[in-house]
């Protein structure tokens, strides 16, 4: 996959060997659970709020398919781990993270995260 993302689009979350096996079962129990469709899919989407989208435009960052996937998986992780606020740390990129929301506050480059202090986190995630 050699497509650019655009800066305000909705993503997926990656999708597990779990999830393949009992996606329908999942869905029903959801539906069950008085969720609409339309909150579920918002719920596994990783958004980017107005502010990471003027920085990652400034900045000239453009992450590829795949290396969302990463963050997605990183923010699975700090999620999983009781996260609220993360840094994301991904090659030259930084990235703040609202777990819960799972909407990217902030994006930095190489060149922004020098001498760089980052408050109001309570999580750090290296992606390799």
């Amino acid at each position: 996959m050699t497509e650019k993302i655009s800066i305000g689009q909705l993503y997926p979350t990656t999708v597990t060997p779990a999830s393949l096996r009992q996606p329908k079962a999942n869905l029903n129990k959801a539906l069950q659970n008085g969720q609409s469709f339309d909150q579920i899919f918002k719920d596994k989407m990783v958004r980017f709020s107005h502010h990471a989208e003027q920085r990652l435009e400034q900045r000239g960052i453009q992450l590829q398919p795949e290396q969302l996937a990463k963050i997605e998986s990183a923010i699975d992780k700090a999620a999983a781990k009781g996260a609220k606020d993360s840094l994301i740390l991904f090659k030259d990129m930084a990235f703040i993270v609202n777990v819960k929301n799972r909407t990217i506050v902030t994006a930095l480059d190489s060149a922004s995260m020098q001498d760089n202090v980052f408050t109001q986190i309570d999580s750090a995630v290296v992606i390799t």
